[in-house]
């Protein structure tokens, strides 16, 4: 979490036990089997009533959401009701009075104009309803109002303006977790269009051809390798998941080389050495296969006998180590750094660099590709996969 959130969630925590005292509200009633000073209760009541609320609004501002973590939010306050509204309607509802719904978007018209806090009195002519007063934030992320958090209550209260303040400012946390959670995944979504752009169209005009001169010769050749040419299509163009298994990726990348030995037989030699044990372990979609790709072009590129490729996938203690390594023509040092800093071109060596940024991106900087090579010295490209990583597993 930020250094904004951080604090904002100790503010929050003062002022919301100052909050239930004067109202006359608590989460929830004190066992007498806690330990701890009542300012103890009420800190550690309020930080596990905010990270419950927390899920449901890193989803964003929705119906859903609103409804999830509506009833916590009311908690954190002490309030005697609270509703979430969008720019366009009210989204959820939560504790007394709720015919007061259908007035409120009347109330926050010049909130969601300006983005400035406003209080207002509700008007209701029920003598029996409870809910005389209202103060109305607004949710803002990168300068949108994307809505407002309204909390109700008996009488004008300084302290109750003070923490709605304060909760919105923590929702409006949580909502910018949630956009950059959709950014993140939309730049993972056209990270991986610009590697399946890569299957050169080439490839699979020639993975066809070679598919098609079997046919008279061998059909039941022709017949494997169009089941291998179809799983690893299928694969590759899956339209679920960031992230998959090790065991799922060096099948596609089996399929490939396959297809590969169709067309050039004997000058392609590959060796593959896999652990059992590491092939549970989870890795970015299309991590693997661009670099195999890369070891085939560069190893079979001018070669005029035979190319080697070997491919280890070995068990590392914490991690699994994967060796992708080719005896081709390897590169220039200095032309592979350019190509990592982003300085190939648009057409130059776009698969390195993105499996590079998406390692880093999941693992951190530890975890970019080491790559070894010469002009004329083939080139290793070592990985190193964490075995367990919070948030990254096999779909």
């Amino acid at each position: 979490m930020t250094g904004a959130g951080i604090a904002a969630i100790a503010v929050l925590t003062l002022l919301l036990f100052g909050t239930g005292f004067l109202l006359g509200r608590t989460a929830r009633p004190v066992r007498t089997s806690d330990v701890g000073t009542p300012v103890e209760h009420a800190t550690f009541e309020t930080l596990h009533t905010a990270s419950l609320a927390a899920p449901p609004l890193r989803a964003g501002l929705t119906e859903e959401s609103a409804r999830r973590s509506a009833r916590r939010l009311r908690s954190l306050l002490g309030t005697d009701a609270l509703c979430l509204t969008d720019r366009d309607q009210v989204l959820v509802w939560d504790g007394e009075g709720d015919h007061h719904g259908k007035d409120v978007m009347h109330h926050v018209q010049g909130l969601l104009a300006s983005g400035r806090d406003t209080a207002f009195h509700s008007d209701c002519g029920d003598l029996d309803c409870p809910l005389r007063w209202a103060v109305a934030v607004p949710l803002t992320v990168d300068h949108r109002v994307l809505g407002t958090l309204v909390a109700y209550a008996p009488r004008e209260s300084a302290v109750l303006a003070r923490a709605a303040g304060e909760v919105a400012r923590w929702v409006c946390v949580q909502l910018e977790l949630a956009e950059l959670d959709r950014s993140r995944t939309q730049l993972i979504e056209a990270e991986i269009k610009a590697l399946r752009a890569q299957i050169s169209p080439h490839f699979i005009f020639n993975s066809l051809a070679a598919i098609a001169s079997f046919v008279r010769t061998d059909p039941e050749q022709a017949r494997e390798l169009l089941l291998e040419f179809a799983d690893f299509t299928r694969y590759s163009f899956r339209r679920h998941g960031e992230f998959t298994t090790l065991a799922d990726e060096l099948h596609s990348i089996d399929q490939y080389l396959a297809l590969v030995r169709a067309r050039f037989g004997e000058r392609l030699s590959v060796t593959l050495q896999v652990a059992p044990e590491v092939l549970p372990v989870a890795l970015p979609f299309l991590c693997l296969q661009p670099l195999v790709e890369n070891a085939v072009k560069h190893g079979l590129e001018g070669a005029v006998t035979r190319s080697r490729i070997t491919i280890s996938a070995l068990d590392a203690g914490a991690e699994a180590e994967v060796v992708i390594e080719d005896d081709g023509i390897g590169m220039d040092p200095d032309r592979l750094r350019q190509i990592l800093r982003g300085e190939g071109g648009t057409s130059t060596g776009i698969g390195l660099l993105n499996v590079d940024e998406r390692l880093r991106q999941v693992y951190g900087d530890d975890y970019g590709l080491v790559i070894e090579t010469g002009a004329g010295a083939g080139m290793k490209i070592t990985v190193r996969l964490p075995k367990y990583r919070a948030g990254v597993h096999g779909s």
